[in-house]
């Protein structure tokens, strides 16, 4: 009787066990700038002061707006528009089972990524210790861990660009290529000018570092050239694949131009060899190995006479 017991209760377990593959985990949600305002107040600060910020309330006033909205369909609201609400606002949940709301412009997590998988491992600093006493190896580990659970760094330089051109590109993969054309067609901004220092490094800079974590500190000349390396990168990555996907000449012309001034800005840097591979090559990946052969390199000779004026940030 035991045995057969035992058996049944066996069977039981290798059917559950069978099933878990086909069962899906929540994705991660994003949870709101405040969540990040309670350590990194500067930081929010800085985000209250930008156009990132002041969107949630007049983006959906500008003239244009309800234009676009109509010619892509699916929603009465901005804010209720999975098209929309992609790039222009921070869909929070409460709660993982809870439906997202917008709640914010662009914020934190637009940038950082949904903190829900990786807020308590990006917080741990180790067991009795706080953020001025926690170890080297820990420090490493916790960056690597929250890293994994899907946190985008600041020293992730590719992946920061990577996430900014995607929306300012219009080019996010997770929206159709015929929605994408729609927008274009319909009056949508589409800047093929846009430059990731010009960008990154205006109003919503927020770089906080020690030992004075006062200061908001500015990008030497080598820095700014690295990158705007890496945002070049990133355009033409960004703007190749906007490219493939094309299904509108319009919207195929805007693509094109982008990634024909990126390539014409990267191939001016004839000495380091992940250039070519990536102009050969525009991938993700292939963006990733180049801002990691720049990181302690000097471009400044050949990139500072490219960077944009401080009277040109955003």
């Amino acid at each position: 009787m035991f045995l057969c017991k035992m058996s049944k209760s066996l069977t039981i377990l290798m059917s559950l066990l069978l099933l878990l593959p086909s069962i899906s985990l929540a994705e991660p949600h994003n949870e709101g700038p405040k969540v990040c305002m309670e350590c990194h107040e500067a930081e929010y600060d800085v985000w209250k002061e930008t156009k990132h910020f002041a969107a949630y309330k007049d983006v959906h006033k500008k003239p244009k707006a309800k234009e676009i909205l109509a010619a892509i369909g699916g929603a009465k609201s901005m804010k209720k528009s999975p098209v929309c609400s992609t790039c222009h606002y921070t869909l929070v949940k409460k709660k993982a089972d809870k439906p997202a709301k917008a709640k914010a412009g662009p914020s934190c997590e637009s940038c950082h990524g949904p903190s829900s998988d990786w807020k308590a491992v990006h917080n741990e600093y180790g067991s009795g210790a706080k953020a001025d006493t926690e170890t080297a190896e820990h420090k490493q580990q916790r960056y690597s861990d929250a890293k994994d659970a899907g946190m985008i760094w600041s020293f992730m330089h590719y992946e920061l660009a990577e996430n900014c051109t995607s929306c300012h590109g219009l080019s996010r993969d997770d929206v159709e290529p015929e929605i994408l054309a729609k927008l274009v067609a319909n009056g949508h901004p589409a800047n093929e000018n846009f430059e990731y220092i010009a960008y990154s490094q205006g109003s919503v800079r927020h770089r906080f570092y020690p030992p004075d974590v006062t200061v908001n500190a500015e990008m030497d000349t080598i820095q700014l050239s690295r990158t705007y390396v890496i945002g070049q990168a990133a355009i033409l990555v960004s703007a190749s694949n906007g490219l493939a996907r094309a299904t509108d000449d319009k919207y195929k012309l805007f693509q094109q131009n982008r990634f024909d001034a990126a390539k014409l800005a990267l191939s001016a840097i004839t000495d380091i060899p992940e250039i070519k591979k990536l102009l050969d090559e525009p991938t993700s990946e292939n963006g990733k190995k180049l801002a990691e052969a720049i990181k302690d390199v000097d471009l400044s000779k050949s990139v500072a006479k490219m960077l944009p004026e401080k009277s040109k940030y955003k």
